[in-house]
């Protein structure tokens, strides 16, 4: 059974009995939602994700390319892999760093 989490993402195909799923268990999603590329799956259950963005320098009025790398939590049905674009949603902390959770691998 999959819970509706409020968002426009399909359900995972599998299943899993992680209380830190959005769609298995009680975490609920809220807040921000941010695409990016996974750069790192090393952890239990966490990877790392890259997204890439422009600001706007006013004194030079162009724009500088920048990066941040977030911390998420991947659930076991969805299990992202290096190289996936993943789509991450805002969540309560889950530890010192995780604020994240995975909700789709994007094709």
């Amino acid at each position: 059974m999959t819970r509706d989490i409020g968002l426009d993402v399909p359900p995972p195909d599998s299943e899993c009995d992680d209380p830190n799923c959005p769609f298995h268990g009680v975490l609920s999603v809220r807040g921000s939602v941010i695409n990016g590329v996974v750069l790192s799956s090393k952890m239990q259950k966490t990877i790392v994700v890259e997204r890439t963005f422009e600001k706007k320098v006013p004194k030079y009025e162009r724009f500088e390319k920048r990066r941040s790398r977030i911390h998420a939590h991947n659930p076991p049905c969805i299990s992202a892999k290096e190289g996936d674009h993943v789509r991450i949603a805002e969540c309560r902390p889950l530890s010192k760093t995780k604020s994240f959770v995975v909700v789709e691998v994007r094709k």
